[in-house]
């Protein structure tokens, strides 16, 4: 008994004309002569897939095959359905396929343009200029096409690109298209080779690249300047420049995400008096109150001090984490003064239920 059409291209029976397409496209990948070479099993399913997109891609078609099934195709109906050689896929599906192999279809004589390869680079950027976001200059050495280079038509694929191999199977004549080997699918042979460039007339060349750097751009970040990699030869395309975003470590700040790590150092008067103090940030200054009384440990939020998002979705914040300092050496009027405080209950450790011990500060920070 003949399979249905529908459980050959594993599609239901409501599949979008878009959708049998797409699984005619896979199946056709999947079971291609040029991937399974000698597979007569894969030959034949390579086929079958075939017959059924020649009847399920078409709309009148499979409008019969829905109501008769493959008794449509039994003549009687006036379609000849089964039979198909490989000369008549290549020619009738050919365009399907695109690029997946060679580089213009199944017997479509396109032409490919050659790609220039990519390059990488790293840039180093202090949270500075990642805060405000950066134009660089970068000096890259480039392939370019040297001075003088001429290229002509290559003669293996008479400046088609590809090459078609015709191979005689027991099932009939089938024919591929591969890509040329000589001109990588250019469709262009180097004439003209100019002294100290190589076997494709390219040249090492330093060419000064201007970098457009977003504000607020992480560490291990990359981005893409179109066309300033490697040059192709003849009539190819640039590569593109990737450029891997590098954050150097800053003396003052701390980064998490768009927000801003900063510890502030207060002495024990001024925990215990309260101060305003001024801080430098990336851009600019701020003042910050400390309470009288202020414990070590507390975190201020200064909010919208922090980086910019990359992605335009507002600003992190600066968190400020006050630490007292202790003095390690006290003169005597000093030393006398602590030692009576020993005994003043003011001075004896009183924590507040909201005052949060080390372990819940660290609990917060995971949470």
């Amino acid at each position: 008994m003949k399979e249905d059409y529908y459980e050959i291209l594993g599609v239901s029976k409501n599949a979008t004309a878009s959708e049998i397409k797409k699984a005619y496209r896979k199946k056709a990948i999947e079971f291609h002569p040029d991937k399974n070479p000698d597979d007569k099993t894969a030959e034949a399913n390579f086929k079958k897939a075939a017959e059924a997109y020649e009847v399920l891609g078409n709309e009148d078609k499979r409008a019969k095959y829905d109501q008769y099934g493959h008794a449509a195709f039994d003549g009687s109906q006036g379609f000849g359905g089964g039979g198909m050689n490989m000369d008549d896929i290549f020619s009738q599906f050919g365009d399907i396929f695109g690029s997946a192999f060679g580089g213009g279809g199944f017997g479509s004589g396109g032409q490919m343009r050659s790609q220039g390869s990519n390059m990488r680079i790293r840039v180093k950027l202090t949270l500075e200029e990642i805060a405000k976001g950066v134009e660089k200059k970068i000096k890259v050495p480039r392939k370019v096409q040297a001075p003088g280079v001429q290229y002509g038509t290559c003669a293996s694929c008479n400046g088609r690109g590809q090459v078609m191999k015709i191979t005689n199977t027991i099932l009939g004549r089938m024919q591929t298209s591969t890509v040329c080997s000589s001109c990588g699918g250019s469709g262009q042979s180097l004439l003209n080779r100019p002294a100290g460039s190589d076997a494709n007339g390219m040249i090492k060349k330093e060419e000064t690249v201007s970098i457009k750097i977003p504000a607020g751009v992480e560490e291990g970040m990359q981005l893409k300047v179109s066309g300033k990699g490697n040059e192709a030869p003849a009539n190819g395309i640039s590569g593109d420049l990737l450029v891997l975003i590098e954050e150097l470590t800053h003396d003052t700040f701390v980064r998490e995400g768009n927000h801003l790590h900063y510890d502030l150092y207060a002495s024990i008067s001024e925990a215990v008096l309260g101060v305003s103090k001024e801080l430098n940030l990336l851009e600019g200054k701020a003042r910050i109150k400390l309470e009288p009384g202020i414990q070590s440990g507390k975190t201020l939020r200064l909010r919208g001090k922090g980086l910019p998002s990359v992605n335009g979705y507002g600003t992190g914040d600066l968190l400020v984490h006050v630490n007292v300092w202790t003095p390690k050496k006290l003169n005597k009027e000093q030393q006398q003064f602590f030692e009576k405080m020993l005994e003043d209950p003011n001075f004896t450790p009183n924590p507040e239920k909201s005052d949060k011990s080390f372990f819940e500060k660290v609990k917060d920070m995971f949470a």
